[in-house]
Parts: structure tokens; C-alpha cells; sequence
């Protein structure tokens, strides 16, 4: 039989195991929902498996059931599930900025990872994805500033559906000193903004004339339409939702900051 003391000993090291345990479920979190992401930006403070290019990070933005995704250079966006803890996101579009040769081959890594089906984790506002051969650990972003930062508009929405932009195109929308400069896929103008804490308030905005293909058109009209007199806007961390009433409903755009 053992001592009193030596089975007292055995107990106390199963508690502290139980108890390590325990911490580590806590610290590795749990699958989250599009609902608990819905609105959300993260942004990397860890990858392994991936030396990042310098001065970079990784920045995963969620709407809905859409993900935008940004490594340094340009903007991905896709429709994404998440599955018995996987992460599974669709085919995404991308802008087609030119970049360094190192910020081109961080692109397509982080497309490859997301494309891979990474367990998922979230634990308060850390998120954390998990694939075969790197880990990408991401933290709540801070919220952006609506004036001085270029928004690279994302999606577009209309009565809750939300749309990708054309292949290539590269909207924007960027506020400094009471004025707005568009890109609207097509064109590019400018026009007074009024701004507050919730609303911005646009004046008539002159644009460019340039034809462009029937896809760009139609991303042009939204925008324009989006971006006149009186809208709301919302700011979570690096993304920025804009919302007003259409015709049939409400319509907005999504935008991420550039």
C-alpha cells in the first residue's frame, strides 16, 4: 500500500494536471459562428510556418458570410463556411495592384493557406487558424479612422445580399479635410463630405467620363448611388460598412482600409 502522504501527493498532481488542462481548453478556444464573426477585424500578431515580408501584417475581415483578406499588397475577397471547425472559404477575387515580388508570393500564401481548410478557433478576441504547415494567430483590430485612410470599397449590398466587385477592379473611397475622392471601379471623382460620428453627408460628386466594360458600369452606378446626400456608416476595426435607402431596400457598400 502507499503512504498516506505518497497518495496525498498523487492527488494533489492529478488536480494540477486537471487544472493545466483545463487553461490550455480555455486558452485554444472554440470554433466560432459567422455570427460571432459578422463584423469583425482581425488583425496577425503571430504566424508560424510563414516568415512575414517586414513591416507587414495579415488582415482577415468578416461580413456576413463574405471574408476579405489582406497579406500587404491586395485585397481578397470571398464567400466562406465554417464546417465541424474548419474554415472553408470559397474562390476569392482579388485586386490587381503591383506589388514587390516578396508581396506578390505573400499573396498567394496566404490564398493557399485559406483555400486549405484551417481549423478555426476563437477565444474572446483572439482568433486563431490552424493548417497543415503554419498558424496563424490574429487579435481583435482597433478601429480605423474614417478620414485620412484610403477604403478600398470590397462589396456591395443590397437588401442583405452581398455582392464581390469585378475581377480587377479597385474602388475607393478616401476623406481628407471635408472632401471625398472616389474610384468607382470605372471613373474617378471628388466632392464635399460632411462627417460625423454615425453619418456622412455627401455634396454633388464629379467624375471622369471614361467608357468602361458593362461590369464596371453597373459597380459605378451602385457606388454613385451609394454615395450621395445623407448615409450611415459603421467602423469595426479595419472595415467600414455604408448603408442607405435604395429604391427597393436598403443598399451599401463594404469597404476594408488600403
Amino acid at each position: 500500500m502507499f503512504p498516506r502522504t505518497a497518495l496525498a501527493l498523487l492527488a494533489l498532481s492529478a488536480l494540477a494536471l486537471a487544472a493545466c488542462g483545463s487553461d490550455d481548453d480555455t486558452a485554444s478556444g472554440s470554433a466560432p459562428t459567422a455570427d460571432d464573426l459578422d463584423g469583425a477585424t482581425f488583425e496577425s500578431i503571430d504566424v508560424s510556418g510563414h516568415e512575414l515580408v517586414a513591416d507587414t501584417t495579415i488582415t482577415l475581415a468578416f461580413q456576413a458570410d463574405a471574408v476579405s483578406a489582406n497579406a500587404g499588397c491586395n485585397t481578397m475577397n470571398g464567400g466562406y463556411t465554417i464546417t465541424d471547425g474548419t474554415l472553408e472559404v470559397a474562390a476569392m477575387a482579388s485586386t490587381m495592384m503591383a506589388c514587390t515580388d516578396e508581396l506578390m508570393a505573400q499573396d498567394d500564401w496566404l490564398a493557399e493557406f485559406l483555400a486549405s481548410g484551417p481549423e478555426i478557433a476563437l477565444d474572446g478576441d483572439s482568433l486563431t487558424l490552424t493548417g497543415t504547415e503554419s498558424t496563424l494567430t490574429l487579435d481583435a483590430a482597433q478601429d480605423v479612422d474614417v478620414e485620412g485612410t484610403t477604403w478600398m470599397i470590397t462589396g456591395t449590398v443590397a437588401t442583405d445580399a452581398v455582392s464581390s466587385i469585378p475581377q480587377g477592379a479597385e474602388p475607393s473611397l478616401t476623406i481628407t479635410d471635408g472632401q471625398a475622392a472616389i474610384d468607382t471601379g470605372c471613373n474617378s471623382g471628388s466632392g464635399s463630405v460632411e462627417v460625423t460620428d454615425t453619418t456622412l453627408t455627401f455634396g454633388p460628386i464629379a467624375t471622369t467620363r471614361m467608357a468602361c466594360p458593362p461590369d464596371l458600369t453597373d459597380l459605378e452606378a451602385t457606388v454613385l448611388t451609394v454615395l450621395q446626400g445623407e448615409v450611415t456608416y459603421d467602423i469595426d476595426g479595419a472595415t467600414m460598412s455604408i448603408r442607405t435607402d435604395g429604391p427597393d431596400g436598403e443598399i451599401g457598400l463594404q469597404l476594408s482600409a488600403g
